[in-house]
C-alpha cells in the first residue's frame, strides 16, 4: 500500500503539467515572436543604413559632377574656376568643397575652397590616389574640428586628356546616422513592446486551447465521484442477492430475478452519469422525446421498492427518458435513505413531487443540490446534483423545502410538451 502511493506521488499532477505546458506553449510562441521581430528589425535597420549611405553618397557626388563639368581651361593651360565660384547651388550649399589644381611641379594647390574647415587638413593624398586610379574615390575621415565627414573626391581632365585638377567634396553624416538611430530605438521599442502583446495574447490562447483540457479532466473527476456514489449501494445490494443464493440454493432463482433486475437499474444509472459527461463536454446530445411522465415515473417507483404512495394525472414533456429516470429516481432514494417512510409521490402538468415524512432538511446544508455537499448528519448532495442538472439541461428546475406537518418536498418541474397533432389523412383520389 505505501508503495502504491509513493508511486502515485510521484507522478507528476495532470493539471500541473497543464499549467506547465501553457507556459511552455507561451514561452514558444513569444520567443517565435521575438524571433521573427529581430529578424525583421535587422533587415530594416540594415536596409535604412545602406539607404542613408546611399543618399548621402548620391548628394555629394551629384556636387562633384556638377563643379566637374563647370572647370574649365585656359588655352595656356590654366584653370579657369569662375564658373565655379558663380555657382551659387552647388558652392554656397551646406556641404564643404575644395579643388585642388596639379602644378606644373606635380604638386596640388587649392585655388577654391568652401568651408575648408569640414574638410581633412591635408588632401593632397587624397587627390593623388584619385588622378592614379583615374575614378571618383570614397572615404570616411576626420575633419579639421574632429568630426567624421564622408568624401567624394572626383578627377577633372585637362583640354590634353590628363587629369589637371581633382574636386572634393564632403557631407556630413551625423544627421542621417542619428535619425538611424532614432529609426534603431523605435524598432527596438516597438518591438519590446510587440514581444510583451505577444506573450500575453499567447498566454492567453495557449490557455483557451488547455481550458477544453481542463474541463474534460474536471468532468472526469466528477464522473468518478458520481459513479462512485451512484453505484456504492447497488453493487452492496447485488453482493448481498449473490451471498444469499449461495447460501441457500433454493433462493437462487429469486436472488437472480433481483439481481437482474439490479443490473438493470445499474446501466440505466451508468448510462445517464455518462450522458450527463459527454453532454457538458460537447461529445454527445440529449435523446429528447415526448414522453409521458407519469407512465416513466410509476415505472421508477416500482422498481425502487418501499413504501410509496404515488398518485399521478396524465402529463407530457420532451426529455430524454434515461436522464429523466435518474433525476426521479435520485429523488425517491434520497427521500427513502435520508427522509422517512411514507414517501409520497405526485405527477401532474409536467410536476413531479416526492414527500416524505423524516426529520426534515439538514440545517447544516447551504445547497442540497451543490455536489458532494456534507451537512450536520454526514455527506449528501452528489444524487441530488444530478437532479438540478437533469432540470437546467430540460429548462425546468428542482426546489427541496420543508413539507408543511414535517418531513421534506422536493419538486422536479418540467415544461410541459404540446399535445400530438394528429397526422393528416392521406388524400383520396378521385375517381373519374
Amino acid at each position: 500500500m505505501s508503495l502504491r502511493r509513493r508511486a502515485r506521488t510521484s507522478e507528476p499532477d495532470t493539471p500541473a503539467r497543464l499549467r506547465r505546458t501553457r507556459w511552455l506553449l507561451t514561452g514558444l510562441f513569444t520567443a517565435l515572436t521575438a524571433l521573427c521581430l529581430i529578424v525583421l528589425g535587422s533587415l530594416a535597420a540594415s536596409i535604412d543604413a545602406h539607404s542613408r549611405a546611399r543618399d548621402l553618397d548620391a548628394g555629394i557626388d551629384r556636387v562633384v559632377t556638377g563643379l566637374a563639368r563647370e572647370v574649365y581651361w585656359n588655352e595656356d593651360g590654366g584653370v579657369d574656376l569662375e564658373t565655379v565660384r558663380n555657382d551659387d547651388d552647388l558652392v554656397d550649399g551646406p556641404d564643404p568643397v575644395v579643388v585642388l589644381v596639379l602644378d606644373p611641379g606635380g604638386g596640388w594647390r587649392e585655388p577654391f575652397v568652401h568651408k575648408r574647415s569640414g574638410m581633412p587638413t591635408d588632401l593632397t593624398g587624397l587627390a593623388g590616389a584619385t588622378a592614379a586610379a583615374e575614378e571618383t574615390q570614397w572615404h570616411t575621415l576626420i575633419d579639421r574640428d574632429g568630426n567624421r565627414v564622408r568624401l567624394a573626391v572626383g578627377p577633372v581632365w585637362d583640354n590634353d586628356g590628363a587629369i589637371g585638377a581633382v574636386i572634393v567634396a564632403g557631407a556630413d553624416p551625423a544627421p542621417a546616422e542619428r535619425d538611424h538611430h532614432r529609426l534603431l530605438l523605435a524598432l527596438w521599442g516597438g518591438g519590446a513592446g510587440l514581444v510583451v502583446l505577444a506573450a500575453l495574447a499567447g498566454h492567453l490562447l495557449s490557455g483557451a486551447s488547455l481550458r477544453p483540457a481542463l474541463r474534460m479532466l474536471d468532468q472526469r473527476e466528477r464522473f468518478l465521484s458520481e459513479a462512485s456514489h451512484e453505484l456504492r449501494t447497488p453493487l452492496a445490494t447485488l453482493r448481498l442477492y449473490l451471498d444469499a443464493a449461495l447460501r441457500d440454493p433454493a433462493d437462487t432463482r429469486r436472488a437472480v430475478t433481483d439481481a437482474r433486475a439490479l443490473t438493470d437499474r445499474l446501466g440505466r444509472t451508468v448510462a445517464g452519469l455518462l450522458a450527463r459527461t459527454r453532454t457538458e463536454t460537447g461529445a454527445g446530445q440529449l435523446d429528447r422525446q415526448r414522453l409521458f411522465l407519469d407512465q416513466l415515473v410509476e415505472g421508477v417507483v416500482a422498481e425502487c421498492g418501499g413504501e410509496i404512495e404515488v398518485v399521478t394525472e396524465p402529463t407530457a414533456v420532451h426529455a430524454d427518458p434515461d436522464l429523466l429516470a435518474l433525476a426521479v429516481r435520485n429523488l425517491v432514494d434520497n427521500a427513502l435513505v435520508h427522509g422517512g417512510t411514507p414517501v409520497e409521490v405526485r405527477v401532474a402538468a409536467g410536476r413531479v413531487t416526492v414527500r416524505d415524512h423524516g426529520p426534515g432538511l439538514d440545517p447544516g446544508l447551504a445547497d442540497p443540490f451543490a455536489r458532494g455537499a456534507v451537512g450536520a448528519r454526514g455527506q449528501h448532495g452528489i444524487g441530488l446534483s444530478l437532479v438540478r442538472w437533469v432540470a437546467e439541461v430540460h429548462a425546468g428546475s428542482v426546489t427541496l423545502v420543508p413539507a408543511p406537518g414535517g418531513g421534506t418536498l422536493a419538486t422536479l418541474s418540467l415544461p410541459e410538451a404540446p399535445e400530438a397533432l394528429p397526422e393528416a389523412p392521406e388524400a383520396t383520389p378521385e375517381l373519374s
